[in-house]
């Protein structure tokens, strides 16, 4: 079972977003999983890594949200404002604000789809999660995939076999 270890609340700058956007459609056997192997196949995370990062936002991000035509799914990195986009790419401009983040430990098989209960858990620390028409944007809760460069050598060092940590995370006021 996944457990949150953390919950915090950090400021982010003005950001764009860069990323594919899929659908249902796009879904294999439940999940986006084939997607995220097309982008590390591709190189295309290597694409927007040399685009640089704004500081502690230098991760694979996976978001979640909705449109009128349905729900979206993104995969991308976020990059300095203004960063011109790779043709192929899409993306959604972010003005600064404050992201509300539940950091998750768990079974690999296990950890994902905890949104609900990270949204619950960020309101019960007193943040208000911002919907998408509030800040009109796409999506309004991503997950960041950490690795050894973002946590701290005690956070991965506790780590069993099969086990990460996922951050759930919100656009917060």
């Amino acid at each position: 079972m996944a457990e949150i270890v953390k919950t915090f609340k950090k400021p982010i700058p003005a950001t764009r977003f860069i990323g594919k956007r899929y659908g249902d459609e796009d879904r294999v056997n439940g999940g986006f999983g084939v997607k995220w192997g097309e982008w590390f196949e591709n190189g295309w995370f290597d694409v927007l890594k040399k685009l640089g990062s704004p500081e502690e936002w230098d991760n694979n991000i996976g978001g979640v949200g909705s449109r009128s035509d349905g729900f979206k799914y993104w995969i991308g990195r976020f990059t300095p404002a203004g960063t011109p986009v790779p043709e192929g790419f899409d993306y959604i401009d972010y003005d600064a604000g404050y992201i509300g983040t539940c950091r998750l430990k768990g079974h690999k098989n296990n950890i994902y789809g905890k949104e609900v209960m990270c949204v619950h858990h960020i309101q019960a620390e007193g943040y208000k999660p911002l919907g998408g028409k509030e800040l009109g944007k796409e999506f309004t809760c991503f997950e960041r995939y950490l690795d050894c460069e973002n946590g701290t050598e005690e956070d991965f060092s506790a780590l069993e076999k099969g086990h990460m940590f996922l951050d759930i995370c919100f656009f917060v006021s």
